[in-house]
């Protein structure tokens, strides 16, 4: 039997169902909507409170009121990637899921169905919508158990490139995600295509993998132990009312993942974890590339999205220079680059200007050894070989750090008004990944009130880099003039990252690693508006 990890037993919150596994809600109404399901001090608003109504009241009421209603089913299927097909859990039969688009100030209903052997929820990377409808399970959430379906509802402000996946254990790391394009109805860029670009990392079901087995080979097996019957685990925490874990996941089988050879200065040192079998564009390897067609001379403008779990990926597109002008949805001063550093999580667009043949978007994935590529034909030629390396790789890299904001966009310059610093702790040896030496628990808050303007200080004191992640807010890097507005960004090794939110968004919400195997060991944390 598979020993429960840190994260599935901790408020319910993560492996069985989740980076919060909780309670199945055989009732959609009664969780989110119908009330809160966190725990811990009181004082602090309800995920489902009047303060979040009102707030998405708000919300509704500079929209343009159309509603995209959607239907999704999460289940085992077989997925196609191209050299070899696995068997894996996603949205549909392709990878990545089906794509959702929408516009600006329009209402997203989204039922999602659950036909896995796991409880599980629905997250919208990067949105700042509604706290009840977050997807975060034993804290904004009731998890969606199996055979139980919810009803997601919640308007959309914000146009740019987003993307779903549930907040579930390591479930990100097998096929469950989809991108998310919210249109700006007064777009005020010009393209004559759109190219939606997602890299992953991949394992699952390959020579009996899964990301369940990888997790309990990197943490040696040191999960979570549980007293099934509700009592307390190794923790301290109080179990009681936490659900029973599925053990659907299979003992530990497949060859060894773990990676003990990455090396890249972008990163600090150590690139990663996990040694994957397989690197994707779009659902597919390299040997079997997706293709996007254009003509040449088209002006195309590029989504990228790393729905990766332990990998950075280095992107260029051989042959033309890429023009960034979003990053994480929200726009910057265009910026001309070779190549791009893209953590997981993060999103970057650019425009490109296509040439005549044929061309190779590699996606290196950081300090791996290995790459992978799709391909963009506007003519007639030979593909270039699975392995090629265009020379932009090497050129012009550019990172957050580098941008500046959009003036529409930029936030108002303003001293803090509450500084919140979070230490960054583990290690690899160990694999105890943490904020402030205290691995996740859903009753952590750090308390902030409305209006407040927030400055999170993230100092990294372990030897890896890390992704962090916000939710329902962006921030501005803080040490960057007129810094970019994102909700994900990499902090080196023995570094400090400060970021400035505006407190403009009521309810509790997570801040964590987006690397799925930190956050899983407990490497998140919440942020709770008072009440």
């Amino acid at each position: 039997m598979r020993t429960p990890t840190r994260r599935s037993v901790l408020g319910a919150s993560l492996t069985v169902a989740g980076t919060g596994i909780l309670a199945a809600c055989s009732d959609p109404g009664s969780a989110g909507r119908g009330g809160s399901v966190a725990t811990g001090p009181q004082g602090y608003v309800d995920p489902a409170g009047k303060e979040v109504a009102a707030a998405e009241k708000r919300r509704a009421a500079s929209g343009g009121g159309a509603v995209r209603t959607v239907r999704l089913t999460a289940a085992r299927t077989s997925l196609d990637l191209g050299e070899r097909e696995v068997t894996s859990w996603a949205y549909g039969d392709a990878l990545p899921g089906k794509e959702i688009r929408v516009t600006a100030g329009d209402t997203l209903a989204v039922t999602l169905a659950n036909h896995l052997p796991e409880a599980t929820s629905l997250h919208w990377h990067g949105i700042a919508l509604r706290n009840d409808m977050d997807g975060v399970p034993g804290l904004t959430e009731r998890a969606i158990e199996p055979g139980a379906d919810f009803p997601y509802r919640f308007t959309v402000p914000h146009p740019g490139t987003y993307w779903l996946h549930p907040h579930a254990g390591v479930q990100l790391d097998r096929g469950l995600y989809a991108p998310l394009i919210v249109d700006d109805p007064k777009e005020p860029l010009s393209y004559d295509k759109e190219w939606v670009v997602v890299l992953d990392d991949w394992l699952d079901g390959v020579d009996g993998s899964t990301p369940d087995a990888v997790f309990e080979e990197l943490t040696g097996g040191r999960g979570m132990s549980m007293d099934m019957s509700g009592g307390t685990g190794d923790s301290g925490h109080d179990m009681s009312g936490m659900p029973t874990p599925t053990q659907s996941s299979p003992s530990p089988s497949g060859p060894s993942r773990m990676m003990s050879d990455s090396e890249s200065d972008l990163l600090g040192g150590d690139a990663g974890d996990v040694a994957y079998p397989y690197y994707l564009v779009n659902g597919r390897t390299a040997k079997a590339p997706s293709v996007f067609e254009a003509r040449p001379g088209d002006r195309i403008r590029v989504r990228f999205v790393n729905a990766g779990g332990d990998t950075a990926f280095r992107v260029a597109l051989g042959g033309h220079e890429m023009t960034v002008t979003h990053t994480d949805g929200f726009p910057v001063r265009h910026a001309p680059t070779d190549a791009l550093l893209i953590g997981m999580g993060e999103r970057y667009d650019v425009l490109v200007t296509a040439g005549d043949g044929v061309f190779p978007l590699t996606a290196l994935a950081e300090g791996k050894s290995a790459s992978t590529m799709a391909l963009l034909r506007t003519g007639g030629g030979s593909a270039p070989s699975a392995t090629a390396r265009p020379q932009e790789l090497d050129g012009r890299l550019l990172t957050a750090d580098r941008l500046t904001a959009d003036e529409s966009v930029a936030l108002e310059p303003k001293s803090p008004d509450r500084t919140i610093r979070i230490r960054l702790t583990g290690r690899m040896t160990q694999y105890d990944w943490a904020f402030d030496n205290t691995p996740y628990t859903p009753s952590q808050r750090h308390p902030v009130r409305a209006g407040e303007r927030v400055r999170l200080e993230f100092v990294n004191r372990t030897a890896m880099w890390h992704p962090l992640h916000l939710h329902g807010h962006t921030f501005a890097l803080a040490d960057v003039t007129g810094g970019p507005r994102k909700d994900t960004a990499i902090v080196l090794p023995r570094n400090t990252l400060r970021v400035d939110f505006d407190a403009d968004n009521p309810g509790l919400w997570m801040v964590h690693c987006h690397n799925v195997y930190h956050a899983e060991a407990g490497m998140m944390t919440v942020l709770g508006y008072e009440s």
